[in-house]
């Protein structure tokens, strides 16, 4: 395994981190004695083949449901000098609320204190403000790290970047989790910024949410030969030092081996990569032609200044991927989300668009005049059954 320094913090990250949120029994909390023990061996087989190959830093979060409870089974078992642990806590606009979720978290792991502590879902103004306001949740999180309950604070995102950086601006905390992979690179900037007051970056979900490129599509898979999907996403971003760590968010043991791939090649990044980046952008080029790839999200509006809250840059985002790449499955899955995914995946879907008058809002995209129609085609190809977030399933 290789390391970075993750930030101020001064902790040496492995490139890859634990993720816990596919390994656990329910997404509900569940009393111990109802968990399976068929799980609970997987899952016990699976943090011991990430300490096995160098993975210490394991993270799970308060809304993981059992997730907790069942890490709290393994962890003590090993030094604990040597794993970090990360736990994650939404912020609540009742900060006692928060502390007893973070006191249940602990009682949970079984540990005296966690390493890293999220603020868990900064995902707009609102929870940015029970987070940072005087007698908020960022005031309870040092309060618990002057305890020594919590080494360092930190919050996780799937918010807009502004957003993000606005967080980032107050310096209070120390690192940031949040998206960031090739086929969605707007978080740059907030990757920027986080280096710029030296904290931890660390990469949310880039396999699942970056593409579900456990299972990629053919023409995906022949764009990014000679390497698989997995490991060229994984290997663009750990190409930039300013990403500390990827999460694989492993569901079985083996589920690190893929990735473990990158490391050999690592240092080859300026070879291995050109190649792949030229076929996957003249990929789309071909489906769109050169104008819309380079300028089809100038001048979109946020979904909050269209009518009916639809959610334009993602629709069209996802139109990009289905057609240009094949991803349809994974676009029909992010885009039956839309209208059900509140603060985390915000917005609404394009059913209802040719009732729209999106005129006004689409002023300044230079598409204006095709994108109610593109949306329309967006809704036919990808429309279904409504999807709901891991956590309400």
């Amino acid at each position: 395994m290789q390391y970075r320094r993750f930030g101020r913090t001064q902790l040496q990250m492995p490139l890859f981190s634990c993720g816990g949120m596919r390994y656990q029994f329910k997404w509900q909390d569940v009393p111990a004695w109802q968990i399976s023990w068929k799980n609970q061996q997987n899952l016990e087989a699976t943090i011991r083949r990430a300490i096995e190959v160098g993975i210490n830093h394991i993270e799970t979060a308060r809304g993981y449901g059992t997730s907790e409870v069942q890490l709290g089974r393994i962890l003590p078992t090993f030094p604990r000098n040597q794993i970090i642990v990360q736990t994650k806590v939404s912020p609540d606009e009742n900060p006692k609320e928060f502390r007893r979720k973070f006191e249940q978290s602990l009682r949970n792991l079984r540990l005296d204190y966690v390493d890293l502590l999220g603020l868990h879902g900064i995902n707009n103004t609102e929870t940015l403000h029970h987070s940072v306001r005087p007698g908020g949740c960022l005031e309870v999180a040092k309060q618990l790290q002057a305890q020594g309950k919590v080494r360092f604070i930190g919050f996780s995102t799937h918010g807009p970047t502004e957003i993000i950086e606005q967080a980032i601006a107050t310096d209070h905390f120390d690192y940031v989790n949040l998206h960031w992979y090739y086929i969605n690179q707007l978080n740059w900037s907030a990757i920027e910024a986080a280096n710029r007051h030296d904290m931890g970056v660390f990469i949310i979900s880039p396999s699942d949410k970056g593409g579900m490129l456990y299972k990629p599509p053919q023409k995906l898979v022949d764009l990014c030969t000679p390497l698989r999907p997995m490991v060229f996403n994984d290997l663009f971003c750990l190409s930039h030092s300013q990403v500390h760590t990827l999460s694989v968010g492993a569901s079985r043991p083996q589920d690190f081996d893929e990735h473990l791939k990158t490391l050999e090649i690592l240092d080859r990044a300026d070879e291995i990569l050109p190649p792949i980046l030229t076929r996957l952008e003249q990929a789309a080029i071909a489906c769109f032609g050169e104008d819309w790839v380079k300028t089809w999200h100038f001048g979109l509006p946020k979904y909050d200044e269209t009518p009916g809250n639809v959610n334009i840059p993602v629709i069209l985002w996802l139109r990009n991927l289905a057609i240009a790449y094949d991803m349809t499955e994974y676009a029909k899955v992010r885009y039956n989300l839309l209208g059900n995914g509140g603060h985390w995946f915000p917005g609404n879907k394009a059913e209802r668009v040719n009732q729209l008058n999106l005129r006004q809002c689409l002023a300044n995209s230079p598409h204006a005049d095709k994108i109610p129609a593109l949306l329309q085609e967006a809704h036919q190809l990808l429309g279904g059954e409504v999807v709901k977030r891991l956590s309400q399933q």
